[in-house]
Parts: C-alpha cells; sequence; structure tokens
C-alpha cells in the first residue's frame, strides 16, 4: 500500500480545476458519515474515496480522450490502487494522531494561498475561485482547510521518516562503475564460404521429413471465404451527367485554388523601439549577425515569427518594401501595429493562374465522384430495404447496380490494388461476420457501400508438399547451413583458445593500467592488446587466417553498425580478455573475443555527472522502500478495517 507521496489533498490541490469536477454523477453517500474502512481511529469516508476515484478517472479519461468506466477500470485494478493510497494516507495521519505531531495556522495558510486550483487571472489566490472549487468538491472550508492541516502533519511524518536517506558510497560507485566500464573487442563473423565443403542437396526424403517436423512454417493461416456486394462512386462515374454551367459555377467558387497572386514566404520580428530595430538592420546589413540570431536572442524561434505565404496586400505598409526584394533578404523597419518590425522574405512564390479549360478534367472528376457519392446515397435506402427483406446477394445484384464479388481472406493478408479488401471497413467487418450473420449494408470512406456474407472459415491447413517444395528445401538449406557455421564456431572457439593459452612465465599486468588485456601469447598471434593494436590472425578450420574486426571503447549501450546488438551486450558477459564466445543472432554466426577491459575512471567530468544521477536515483528507490515499510508498520500497529460493502455501493454507483 504504497503512496509514492500522492493523498487525497495532493489530488484536490492539482487536479480540481484540470481534471474537471463531478463528471460521473456521485455527489454524497449517507450524507457525508459512511466510511468504507478505518486505521485505528483515523475513519476513510465514502466521499473521500468516491471523489478520488472520480478525479483518477477522469485523469485517465483527459489522456486517452475516451470515457472510461468503472469496468475497465476495475480490470486495470484502479479502484484497489485509490484504496491503497487512501489508507496509507490514513495511516500517516494516524501515527501523527498518536505522536501528537500537527502544524499552525501560519503554514495551513500558505499552503491554501500557494495553490494553483484557487488563483485567480492575476496568478493570485481568489477568494471568489477557492469558494467555488470546495462547492463544487462538497466541502466547506473549514472541512478543506481541516484537511490541509492533516496532510501537512502527514508530510512532516514523511519527511521524518525518508529525510537522510542516502544511498552508500560504495554502492553508488560500484553501480557507476558498471555502467560506464568500456570494453574493447574482436568479432568475425562465419558465412558458406568458411565451411570446408559446400551444403549438399536434399533428397525428397529429407525435404518430407523437414516439411513434417516444421509444419508450423508451412501451414496457411486461417482464410474466411466471403462474398459481398459493393457499390462505390467511381462505379458510377461513367453514369453521371455534367452540367457545364455548374462546372464553371465551381470553378468560379473554389478560384482561389485556380488564381493566386504573387506570395511571399516571410517572418516578421517586432522590436521595443525603431532604435533597436535599426541597429538590428545595419548589423545584418554588414553580415555581422544574422536575421536568425536576433530571433533567437529574443527567445523565439522561427517558426514563432513566421508569417507563412503572404500576398503584398496582407503586409500592409511593409508589402510595398517586401515586394521590392527580387531574392530573400531583409527589409526594414517598418512601422506596424506591434511596433518598430524586421522583415526576412524567405522564398518567393509566383501566381497561378489555372484557366477553367485547365482545370475541367480535374472539376469534372471531382463533380462525377460527388454526384455519383449522392446517387448512391440516395439509393442506399432501397439497398437495405432489400437486405432486410431477406434478399440474397446475388438477388441484390440483379436488382441494383451493385457488383457482386468472392474473396478468401486473411487479416495478415496484404489487400491487392484495387480490391474491397484494401477498405478498413470491410476488414473490420469481415474479421467479426459469422454464418450466423445476415448481410448488412456497411459504408465505406469513400462514399461506397457493401454488404458482406461469410460463406465458410478454412481452418489452418499445411499446404501439400508439392506445392511448397521449393520453400521447404530454401527452409531446409538454410537451417542446415546455420547448424554447420554453428559446428564450424565451436571448432575455431577451441582452436583458438589452445592458441591462446598463457604459459608459465607469463609476466603480471603492469598496477595501475586501468584495464585488463589479452595475454602477451595471444598478442604475438596477432591479436589486440587492448589498446589499437593489430588484430589476431586466428586460424580457421581450412588453416586460413580470420580476418577480425575490431571495435574499442564500446560502453553497455553501444552499438556495432551492420551487426545484431547481441555483439555488444554479449561481450560484456565474458570475465577476463582473450576469451572468445560465439553469437548467434539474427540467423547470422559469430565469434567475439574479449580484448581489453577498461575501468571507469570516476573522478572524470562526465563520470561524476553519471555518479550524481546514479545516486538520486538509489537515493529515491531506498526512500521509497524505507517508506513503504513504515507505512505498511503504521497500518499494522493501528490496526486496518475495510468495509467492503461501502466500497461496492461506491463502485457501483461511480460511473
Amino acid at each position: 500500500m504504497r503512496t509514492h507521496g500522492k493523498s487525497t489533498v495532493v489530488w484536490i490541490l492539482m487536479g480540481l480545476l484540470i481534471l474537471g469536477l463531478g463528471g460521473f454523477g456521485v455527489t454524497s453517500f449517507s450524507g457525508g458519515s459512511a466510511e468504507i474502512g478505518a486505521v485505528g481511529e483515523t475513519k476513510v469516508t465514502a466521499d473521500e474515496y468516491a471523489r478520488s476515484l472520480r478525479n483518477e478517472l477522469n485523469a485517465y479519461s483527459r489522456q486517452t480522450g475516451q470515457p472510461m468506466t468503472m469496468a475497465q477500470a476495475q480490470a486495470m485494478g484502479l479502484p484497489q490502487a485509490v484504496q491503497a493510497q487512501l489508507f496509507t494516507a490514513a495511516a500517516l495521519e494516524e501515527q501523527a494522531r498518536r505522536i501528537g505531531v500537527s502544524v499552525g495556522d501560519d503554514r495551513v495558510r500558505q499552503t491554501i494561498l500557494n495553490a494553483d486550483a484557487f488563483k485567480g487571472p492575476n496568478g493570485s489566490f481568489d477568494r471568489t475561485a477557492y469558494t467555488q472549487v470546495l462547492r463544487r468538491e462538497g466541502m466547506s472550508e473549514a472541512e478543506f482547510e481541516r484537511a490541509i492541516r492533516t496532510e501537512e502533519a502527514r508530510l512532516l511524518i514523511q519527511r521524518a521518516v525518508v529525510g537522510g536517506v542516502v544511498a552508500p558510497p560504495t554502492m553508488v560507485n560500484q553501480s557507476a562503475a558498471w555502467l560506464l566500464e568500456t570494453r574493447d573487442l574482436s568479432w568475425f563473423e562465419l558465412s558458406e564460404d568458411q565451411l570446408t565443403s559446400p551444403v549438399a542437396q536434399p533428397d525428397r526424403d529429407t525435404l518430407e521429413s523437414w516439411h513434417q517436423a516444421n509444419a508450423d512454417r508451412f501451414t496457411a493461416p486461417e482464410m474466411r471465404r466471403l462474398s459481398y456486394v459493393w457499390l462505390t462512386p467511381e462505379m458510377l462515374t461513367d453514369e453521371v451527367q455534367l452540367d457545364e454551367d455548374a462546372l464553371r459555377d465551381a470553378y468560379e467558387a473554389n478560384i482561389d485554388q485556380y488564381r493566386q497572386p504573387e506570395r511571399r514566404m516571410v517572418g516578421r520580428l517586432v522590436f521595443p523601439t525603431r532604435e533597436e530595430a535599426e541597429q538590428a538592420k545595419a548589423a545584418i546589413d554588414s553580415g555581422s549577425r544574422q536575421f536568425e540570431s536576433f530571433v533567437a536572442a529574443r527567445g523565439l524561434t522561427l517558426d514563432d515569427v513566421d508569417l507563412g505565404e503572404v500576398t503584398r496586400e496582407d503586409l500592409g505598409a511593409a508589402g510595398e518594401a517586401v515586394f521590392a526584394l527580387e531574392q530573400p533578404g531583409v527589409v526594414g523597419p517598418v512601422d506596424t501595429a506591434l511596433g518598430p518590425a524586421l522583415f526576412s522574405m524567405n522564398a518567393i512564390l509566383d501566381p497561378i493562374e489555372i484557366p477553367f479549360e485547365d482545370a475541367r478534367a480535374a472539376l469534372s472528376e471531382e463533380a462525377a465522384l460527388d454526384r455519383a457519392t449522392r446517387m448512391i446515397d440516395d439509393r442506399s435506402a432501397e439497398f437495405e430495404d432489400l437486405l432486410a427483406g431477406g434478399a440474397t446477394l446475388e438477388q441484390v445484384v440483379e436488382e441494383t447496380p451493385m457488383q457482386l464479388g468472392q474473396i478468401d481472406w486473411n487479416a495478415d493478408d496484404a489487400p491487392a490494388e484495387g480490391s474491397i479488401a484494401g477498405y478498413q471497413a470491410f476488414r473490420d467487418r469481415a474479421a467479426q461476420i459469422t454464418e450466423a450473420d445476415f448481410p448488412e449494408l456497411v459504408r465505406l470512406d469513400d462514399g461506397g457501400v457493401f454488404a458482406l456474407r461469410l460463406d465458410s472459415i478454412v481452418p489452418p491447413t499445411l499446404k501439400p508438399f508439392d506445392e511448397v517444395r521449393d520453400q521447404v528445401a530454401a527452409d531446409w538449406l538454410a537451417a542446415e547451413k546455420h547448424r554447420q557455421l554453428l559446428a564450424l564456431a565451436e571448432e575455431l572457439k577451441l582452436q583458438a583458445a589452445s592458441a591462446a593459452a598463457p604459459a608459465p612465465d607469463v609476466p603480471p599486468a603492469p598496477e595501475g593500467s586501468g584495464s585488463r588485456v589479452a595475454t602477451p601469447e595471444s598478442q604475438e598471434d596477432g591479436q589486440d592488446d587492448g589498446q589499437g593494436g593489430a588484430p589476431a590472425a586466428t586460424a580457421d578450420a581450412g588453416g586460413a587466417a580470420l580476418d577480425w574486426t575490431q571495435e574499442t571503447g564500446l560502453t553497455r549501450d553501444g552499438w556495432i553498425e551492420g551487426v545484431p546488438p547481441e555483439i555488444v551486450s554479449h561481450v560484456f558477459t565474458i570475465d577476463r580478455p582473450g576469451e572468445i564466445e560465439i553469437v548467434d543472432a539474427d540467423n547470422r554466426v559469430f565469434l567475439v573475443r574479449l580484448d581489453a577491459i577498461h575501468e571507469a575512471d570516476l573522478s572524470d567530468q562526465d563520470a561524476v555527472r553519471v555518479t550524481d544521477a546514479v545516486s538520486d536515483r538509489l537515493s529515491q528507490s531506498m526512500q521509497a522502500d524505507i517508506f513503504d515499510y513504515y507505512a505498511r508498520a503504521a497500518q499494522r500497529q493501528g490496526g486496518v478495517q475495510i468495509n467492503q460493502q461501502a466500497i461496492n455501493a461506491i463502485n457501483a454507483q461511480v460511473q
């Protein structure tokens, strides 16, 4: 029953105006005296629970943009979380009562005055807003101020419990050192070229066995065999009769699309005084500063000063100067309603002049589609009546211009171009329909309509071997090649381990080097010394040298272009430099060798920042755990009583 610093009063102060009040029809329960439980002598009232639950529901609704029902809230455990917070707060209040912790009137007054929920337009405390908010919440001023006093006392206890709790330096340093450690590695990807012999082609018996053993790879998904009738505006465009006068009227009604004067892309920056604007213009003309730098100096962005596409008339007094420019530049200062301003002209947009004859084809197509859509709307009632009267899809096609089609549909298949399966409405209906459903008219997003019938469901079926033989052969060859590469990788790993075995008289690495590197013997073989030396030359199964690729200074969250991320994560699991491991990732096989481990320098400036962040996170985690233990102990000490019947009653009414 962890609180994480949340409480009823925090919700009231921070959420009342934002989340909206009252929206679920709950006002008071049993005159405000009903309780959902208690900790010791401290009660948790029904009104507190209803108010808190309502605020949480409102918060989730605002986040998702859709109303949250009580059933959804219960499915995600929201009521239980609210109850846990309230009983934790009650346990702290009971502790405050038992040990006599309280706060004075001045503290309560300052808390109320500083609450954003009660501030007016001028940013200061508004008595009217204070009264209205409390009235809407069904709380008197005395009740609210008593709640503030209680909450402040609880916070005193919480701060006393977690105050001074910091993560031990040893833990912090060890965690930071783990995070900041870097490593050098070498990697080599095995390919079919390294195999001693090419993978042999399988015979039929082998492929048939593979086909059966891996049936899931060659099984067709469930298919739905559907029949449908549909009608789209495009299907009716040939029947549409277009009126020439109507096309000209449409052209004139949208003349702004076909005739536009010359425009400019312009930005405007207003200055407090004309003198400042003139100084800025002089600096821009001399090349010592750019228009953008003055924008940034005012704490603005180019988007903030952008006027978009404007005509000469849009710019008013600045129009003549801006449109006199033949290339991008800055003009001004010009006196505007907002003050003296500089105008930055960024682009010239030529005038648009499209005559009716050139626009006629597009207007005709648009008008035809619009008219066809209205024709479908006019006849939709006729289509619905036919279907409701029991007409089959085939009968509907005989009596209407709708067209009949059949499709074997699967949700995972990409729809063919022009197919009805390309419409989301069709896919939604196809996924839901059952054999018991009658065809119903459904609208498409382009103005068309369709009706659908499920003829049968074909369950997942193993495809016949002869039908997928090429696919089976390719799958077997890929798996066999991968198996052989893994076997070769094991062989090369053993050879490398034998070649890199240290001699008895290997001298120790110098103290204070800050890293652990591979042995001298491995370096004689060409292995990297961890400081940028030449890559090692390990022999492969055929006796040729492996061309290792070297990477240095990799962190735990680092990456190597062109290889799976498992390469980096795996190298940080290797214990000693010189060890080689096999990484099987993304159906590729790699040998990975750890060349050096570089311990973190915690005195570095960047490392200090990371260490501070680690200390904060660990301290917060420890504080949360300690407070959780204290809250649980306080609940056990006070004794928790729960009125499940009252909780159920509130849950049933909060909708």
